[in-house]
């Protein structure tokens, strides 16, 4: 399997992007994973490199972006962080992705079972942990719905919380960046949540 050229991500829409890992986490479900040459994919982004996807998810050992969206070297920007928050420096790195190096979507990827919003569900409170986790507590103030058992036993809760996340993430994203702002005004990229099912393999796009 070849890596992206500038020209192929060039002619990548931001809709076509979206498709692409539709489509490679379809393969991922039905255990069809494309033939790699992984060496020869080192050596042909050794001197420059044209993803046409970025993606920020958690750190979760489950959810590695690369495996449930089938893709090589060289295909996407990962961005990892515990329950998937956002910051300056995770921004800045979206920024360069998508202006500086042209990728054309921007996917906010939670997953199932996360133990970060556990742990928020759960009010945990312990060392720098702490701080990351006061990042998904206006997502646990928005649910709205769930009014006994709030907290992390609580599935459904849970779930709730963590689709939630992904929306702050989101429109954190467009309130505090004004060039992925620009950039998904103009239809250059596109800017999407989605969902991993730690117990399926699948992929629920927002």
């Amino acid at each position: 399997m070849w890596t992206h050229t500038k020209e192929s991500q060039d002619k990548i829409t931001p809709q076509k992007a979206l498709e692409f890992l539709k489509e490679g986490n379809l393969r991922f479900n039905n255990n069809l994973k494309t033939d790699r040459n992984l060496l020869r994919q080192v050596n042909q982004t050794s001197e420059g490199q044209f993803p046409f996807a970025t993606i920020l998810s958690c750190i979760d050992s489950r959810t590695s972006a690369e495996l449930i969206f089938d893709q090589g070297l060289g295909d996407i920007f990962s961005i990892r962080i515990a329950g998937n928050v956002l910051n300056e420096d995770i921004l800045g790195s979206m920024e360069y992705a998508c202006d500086i190096a042209k990728s054309k979507i921007i996917v906010v990827l939670g997953h199932t079972n996360c133990g970060a919003i556990i742990s928020a569900c759960n009010n945990v409170e312990v060392g720098h942990i702490t701080f990351l986790l006061r990042k998904i507590k206006p997502a646990i103030e928005s649910e709205v719905t769930v009014i006994k058992e709030r907290n992390g036993n609580n599935v459904n809760f849970v779930n709730n919380v963590c689709i939630n996340n992904i929306n702050l993430s989101i429109k954190q994203i467009r309130e505090q960046s004004i060039i992925l702002r620009n950039l998904e005004k103009n239809g250059d990229i596109i800017l999407i949540g989605g969902l991993y099912s730690v117990e399926t393999g699948v992929v629920r796009f927002f």
